[in-house]
């Protein structure tokens, strides 16, 4: 019951956050979140790598359809865990530092919201019954819409419904996408939607290639990726810094992990049919968002058009499927969830003091606030992937494992380092060099010590893994691997089991299988 508890727990948080009010709000959120950091923790220690499925979880939820509440991790699902679980506590903490104005729904709503984005998206990471993946996957939309319409800009109504229009019509695509599969899967009558089950289904080449289709939709707006990502960086503009992070780091990466567990997973031959399409995709991605951040004069536009980019990168390791572009990919997920909530809640800091995030009404803030300089300097070297930090490991595992099979898409790709070098540091001179007009020099300040202990961990998580991402890789590499094996033998039409769920942490009740 690890899954459920570590997901129930921030839900449950934020049901108590409509009765709760005054500081109380704040002891209970926070609560709420680490409870779930702490199991997310001992799920890592307890976690054996390769080994399948773990912490599994199995009951029946609508027996007429056959449809179960299924859950289990395997090294992917648990670094998504962990990235969801660390980034939520920091990004409340963020939240009590922030004044919310009149016109915003006020710092408890924010504090449930995200919460409950907190909730939803760790059932995204854990279902394996594809009906309640979609279920979940739809239920984020929810709180997130609301931290988007609820705080933020002028224009962040706008921003909200093109947000709820792009996610909701392609997840109606994927609903009948998930009956299709419902559909197809059935024998003697009887369908199924568990993930074990339906692997090594039997689809006709026309019916798995639409099915790959209806879910790939979703999962590249999620994602997202050009031509489908027009939503995000209004969304990133109009809502507080601690959304985008929930937006950006935790609640996107549905979409990257989405096309690792069920594009690839359940349709394997139709992945590779489009291959070629999605590789072309993924480098218009990375270039494109390169030089959308490049010409960008607002901080959070230009963040959100880094991750365009580095979504590209992410869909590109997992459709080259090599084992190195593939466990490149997943480690680019997590390490570019942390490098982007850096670089969100320093943004934010600037607003906070400055009222503006216009480059243009910066300059010389590191003659007023050298520490705050300096680590937006750290947290924007490790977008650009400097060697040393942790998003260079994953970027170059990715760039080298493409290099093996499609070297034109990745020497295409390596230009968007070199731009990425080139809006990182010009963001910098215009906004930390220089003399300081009297308006940064009368309202830009330091840090305080507790907002630099909100980013000292993302901080030091980006430097350890960047000398030291063993840790990580030892979780991912192996699941990586199963998944290239999988694919490259079902496209070679041998048949392959799914890993086995370890009997041990199997919870089977009510007829459950």
């Amino acid at each position: 019951m690890l899954i459920t508890s570590a997901a129930l727990i921030p839900l449950v948080g934020a049901l108590l956050l409509t009765v709760v009010r005054g500081v109380a709000s704040r002891v209970v959120a926070m609560l709420a979140s680490l409870g779930s950091l702490g199991i997310a923790i001992a799920m890592a220690v307890l976690f054996n790598p390769g080994q399948g499925m773990q912490f599994t979880e199995l009951h029946q939820w609508i027996p007429q359809i056959d449809a179960f509440y299924s859950l289990g991790v395997d090294g992917i699902g648990l670094s998504l865990v962990l990235l969801t679980t660390i980034l939520t506590p920091l990004v409340l903490l963020y939240a009590f530092t922030e004044n919310f104005r009149e016109d915003q729904l006020g710092e408890r709503a924010f504090l449930a919201l995200a919460l409950a984005v907190e909730g939803f998206s760790l059932y995204v990471f854990t279902a394996t019954d594809v009906l309640l993946f979609y279920l979940f996957f739809e239920a984020t939309l929810i709180p997130m819409f609301f931290l988007i319409g609820g705080f933020g800009g002028a224009q962040r109504r706008y921003a909200a419904i093109k947000f709820l229009l792009y996610s909701l019509t392609s997840g109606l695509v994927m609903l009948a996408a998930v009956i299709g599969v419902y559909v197809n899967s059935q024998s003697n009558g009887h369908g199924t939607f568990l993930l074990s089950d339906l692997m090594n289904m039997n689809l006709g080449t026309n019916t798995e290639r639409l099915l790959f289709v209806g879910f790939m939709i979703a999962f590249a707006v999620k994602a997202p990726m050009v031509p489908v990502h027009t939503w995000l960086p209004d969304a990133a503009e109009n809502t507080t810094p601690g959304g985008a992070v929930m937006m950006v780091a935790i609640m996107d990466k549905i979409g990257t992990f989405g096309m690792f567990r069920f594009a690839l997973g359940l349709f394997p031959n139709a992945a590779e049919w489009a291959t070629p399409v999605v590789i072309v995709l993924a480098v218009i991605s990375i270039i494109y968002g390169a030089f959308a951040a490049l010409a960008q004069e607002n901080l959070m536009r230009l963040v959100a058009y880094t991750s365009v980019s580095h979504f590209g990168f992410i869909v590109l390791g997992l459709f080259t499927l090599t084992p190195t572009s593939v466990a490149g990919a997943n480690l680019y997920m997590f390490n570019h969830g942390i490098s982007t909530a850096a670089l969100f809640l320093l943004v934010g800091y600037l607003m906070k003091r400055r009222g503006s995030a216009e480059i243009d009404n910066f300059g010389g803030v590191q003659k007023v606030a050298p520490v705050l300089a300096g680590f937006l300097l750290v947290a924007g070297l490790s977008s650009l992937s400097l060697p040393g930090l942790a998003p260079f490991v994953s970027e170059f595992g990715v760039l080298a494992g493409t290099w093996t099979k499609y070297p034109w898409a990745a020497g295409i790709s390596a230009i968007a380092m070199v731009l990425a070098a080139l809006y990182i540091m010009r963001m910098y001179k215009r906004t930390m060099t220089g003399l300081p007009s009297a308006e940064v020099e009368e309202k830009v300040s330091e840090l305080s010590m507790a907002e630099r202990w909100i980013i000292v961990p993302l901080l030091a998580l980006l430097l350890v893994l960047g000398v030291y991402p063993t840790p990580l890789t030892r979780v991912l590499n192996p699941d990586s691997e199963q998944a290239v094996t999988f694919v490259e033998k079902a496209t070679n039409h041998e048949a392959v089991a799914p890993a086995a769920q370890p009997e041990s942490t199997t919870i089977s009740l009510g007829g459950a299988r």
